[in-house]
């Protein structure tokens, strides 16, 4: 049904040319971010949780999920500003 829509709402005038467009534009390489190594580790008691929180020089609550093995900041699309810079008229 958005298929329809789509086709009715721009008359079946767009053309899934995307090659014409995409001419002289850079490539794109998405850096491959995924851990080496996930594992799932088991404490017996509290007292070897917190041990181990120390050892690792990390917080974990009980509501943590997920740590990661050094510490690194998280990348924030907010860091990331998207320009359009006009191309100039020949």
């Amino acid at each position: 049904m958005v298929n329809e829509i789509q086709k009715d709402l721009f008359n079946n005038t767009l053309k899934n040319d995307w090659e014409k467009e995409w001419k002289d534009m850079p490539e794109f390489v998405q850096e491959d971010k995924m851990p080496t190594k996930q594992l799932m580790v088991n404490f017996r008691k509290e007292t070897d949780l917190k041990d181990f929180s120390k050892l690792i020089g990390q917080t974990i609550t009980p509501s943590t999920k997920s740590i990661s093995f050094p510490l690194y900041d998280r990348e924030k699309p907010s860091n990331y500003l998207y320009t359009y810079i006009k191309p100039k008229k020949k």
